[in-house]
């Protein structure tokens, strides 16, 4: 299993007007920001609440873990944590199951 970068941020619970701009004044004052991406909804391009800082080192993360956690940005408390690798997808989307039309195991003709 994928270990956890300890450089890339999770931070959640984010306003919904939160752009980018906004969230690079934040982190930036903690040390030199590598990667950063404001989750968009694909639809209509409004912020889902949720962002991803990549810092250039550990000791900067943790700073801005330590720094922000837990504090208020526009009325909402943010969340920010170090982010877990992505899940590996298992299955197709499409829920499982019988897909070939057999419902209940009987063979109907």
């Amino acid at each position: 299993m994928d270990q956890p970068n300890p450089k890339k941020l999770f931070i959640g619970s984010l306003p919904y007007s939160t752009t980018e701009d906004q969230l690079r004044d934040l982190f930036s004052q903690f040390g030199e920001i590598t990667d950063l991406k404001l989750i968009t909804d694909r639809m209509s391009g409004r912020s889902r609440g949720i962002a991803f800082v990549e810092f250039a080192s550990e000791e900067d993360a943790a700073k801005a873990i330590e720094a922000t956690n837990n504090t208020e940005m526009d009325g909402r408390t943010i969340i920010v944590n170090v982010a877990r690798p992505p899940k590996p997808r298992t299955d197709s989307g499409f829920g499982g199951g019988d897909r070939g039309g057999n419902r209940g195991g009987y063979n109907q003709r």
